[in-house]
């Protein structure tokens, strides 16, 4: 079995290979060549943290396997730790033999930043020149990053429900040599494209804060009860997903459903885009809206990629499993 840990993954695994690994597996699972297994995610009673497991296989990448994490609160706070914590496990797809384990925090972050990216390759404005961030936490650094790498923004203008924490982004956006701005939430009306990546429960971003010809990518929502924009935002767009099972029963597609604004029908897979099956983008004025809700695929797929780089460097360490 091979090991790539977690200190190895930042020298490893760069945005451009996420960004390659993501959208291939989006393809796949459009394609019917890949599938997500059903995603275990439970409150474990100790340190109200959140456990659980997502996996998945890869019949186009021969990749098989499952992430094992979930989210402890008070990690920062009592450990000096981030408080999502992860780690994948893949396995031969031939013989079931465990293959490999890697550190799963980092990959997490870098696959989750390029959903969000691959959706503004593939549905925003050629010409969109503005990009919103609602959200400054740890993910919100990471999403930043591949957005800016997409398209050519002039600004970035960012909201958070804790002001004091924009300085996250917007050390980014001058790193980029991009200008930032500080806004209240009507103001990302001036936004071309929205990165919305927030834990809450109770949307922030609504329908009037979107002006026509904007993609949003909703990054945050991937359990029931959560919710970052306003439902009636969707049936204002046309909206994609990762996986349609999950945006509506655990993404944000849930709220619009449960209200009648749309149904399941109504939502597409990104990866229908990518092949070529979808015409996304349909209209320079069409609202377009990702439900990026993580699934198992993403995991395995950048796992597998840096496992890859491992073995290539001289950098996996093998053990007699």
């Amino acid at each position: 079995m091979l090991i790539v840990p977690e200190r190895e993954i930042a020298d490893l695994m760069t945005r451009a290979a996420a960004f390659d690994a993501i959208e291939k597996v989006f393809a796949a699972m459009a394609s019917g060549d890949a599938y997500n297994f059903s995603v275990v995610r439970e409150a474990i009673g100790h340190e109200d943290a959140l456990y659980g497991f997502k996996g998945g296989f890869d019949r186009a990448g021969l990749t098989l396997g499952l992430k094992a994490g979930g989210y402890w609160p008070n990690n920062l706070e009592k450990r000096g730790l981030i408080n999502h914590q992860s780690t994948v496990f893949l396995f031969d797809p031939d013989s079931g033999k465990v293959k490999a384990m890697v550190g799963g925090n980092l990959l997490t972050a870098l696959r989750t930043a390029a959903a969000s990216s691959v959706s503004i390759k593939h549905l925003a404005r050629e010409d969109a020149s503005v990009l919103g961030m609602v959200g400054t936490g740890h993910q919100a650094t990471f999403q930043l990053r591949a957005a800016l790498e997409q398209r050519n923004f002039e600004k970035v203008i960012g909201w958070n429900y804790h002001p004091e924490m924009l300085p996250n982004i917007e050390k980014v956006a001058q790193e980029a040599g991009v200008p930032f701005e500080a806004v209240d939430l009507p103001a990302m009306t001036e936004a071309d494209v929205i990165i919305s990546i927030t834990s809450a429960f109770a949307p922030s971003l609504m329908a009037d804060h979107v002006s026509p010809g904007t993609h949003v990518a909703c990054m945050g929502t991937d359990t029931k009860g959560k919710q970052e924009v306003e439902a009636a935002l969707l049936g204002r767009a046309a909206v994609f997903t990762d996986e349609v099972a999950q945006s509506v029963s655990i993404g944000e597609a849930q709220h619009a459903i449960a209200e009648g604004i749309i149904t399941e029908t109504d939502v597409a897979q990104l990866g229908a885009v990518i092949n070529g099956d979808h015409p996304g983008r349909i209209s320079k004025d069409q609202i377009t809206l990702f439900d990026g809700t993580g699934v198992g695929l993403q995991d395995l797929a950048v796992a597998a990629k840096v496992v890859d780089l491992a073995v290539e460097k001289g950098i996996a360490v093998e053990v007699d499993f």
